[in-house]
């Protein structure tokens, strides 16, 4: 469990790879569809779910140069993981502050 949190630690980083399963992406095509994170804390996360091996880089030739980005087989496998989370925090929302009277 430690393991798989530590994969899935700091802010933004489910929300990175939520994007990635739905298909692979590009820099860009996450800096549009995750427009509050900074370049730099999406650089940070994508270059930590590649070290952790979650994720696939290829660097493909031309200009401008473009990198997309692929979920390998491990990291394909949090998609379970992500939704159980999701299903959790759905059924345990926290209630509203009570109202002073």
């Amino acid at each position: 469990m430690e393991i798989t949190l530590a994969t899935l630690h700091g802010r933004w980083t489910t929300l990175v790879v939520r994007e990635f399963l739905q298909g692979d992406r590009t820099f860009t095509e996450l800096r549009h569809a995750l427009p509050a994170l900074s370049d730099k804390v999406l650089s940070d996360r994508l270059a930590h779910l590649t070290e952790a091996g979650v994720l696939d880089r290829r660097r493909h030739s031309g200009w401008p140069p473009r990198v997309h980005y692929t979920l390998t087989p491990h990291g394909r496998r949090l998609g379970p993981v992500l939704q159980a989370l999701w299903d959790w925090g759905a059924q345990h929302q926290p209630l509203p502050p009570a109202e002073t009277q």
